[in-house]
């Protein structure tokens, strides 16, 4: 049983490996600027941020390191997994914030006519990180509604004679 549950949880893991994985390939072709759907799903979403940090798209993206960003959601993804795979409730906290973080700022389906090609396509992913955030909740929960085991040996009873 704690064999499954360890391959459960590194499979699971495998999403948020993977996908650091081929962001941290990408870091080095675009650094500076971050790849160009970052910058503008974060600067579509300014309901997330405070008007005055966005008032056009240049100031906001200046405002906004996308160096700085991708690197945060790297070091997110790669610490939680790690940690998330060992069985620790930290490293789920830590992609829980990373997912409900990036799924706000990343699938802004909301911006979009229900008609859209767009739309679609960024609803699907949408629902998929809630079905990760779901996940990861639901394992905090049975991590935290666990009792815990006692190390202390029972104490032998005498015999009566």
């Amino acid at each position: 049983m704690a064999f499954l549950s360890f391959l459960g949880r590194l499979l699971f893991v495998s999403v948020f490996v993977l996908s650091a994985y081929q962001e941290f390939n990408e870091f080095g072709v675009d650094a500076y600027h971050g790849p160009n759907w970052i910058s503008s799903a974060i600067c579509r979403s300014k309901r997330f941020f405070p008007s005055f940090y966005l008032n056009t798209h240049a100031h906001a993206c200046a405002i906004i390191s996308m160096k700085h960003l991708i690197l945060g959601a790297i070091i997110m993804k790669a610490l939680g997994s790690l940690l998330f795979v060992f069985g620790s409730s930290f490293g789920a906290l830590i992609l829980l914030l990373h997912q409900a973080i990036s799924a706000l700022i990343l699938y802004d389906f909301y911006n979009y006519d229900a008609d859209k090609k767009e739309f679609a396509q960024l609803f699907a992913k949408f629902t998929q990180s809630l079905a990760l955030l779901g996940a990861l909740l639901f394992f905090i929960g049975m991590k935290n509604s666990m009792p815990r085991r006692s190390s202390k040996k029972k104490a032998t009873k005498a015999k009566a004679n």
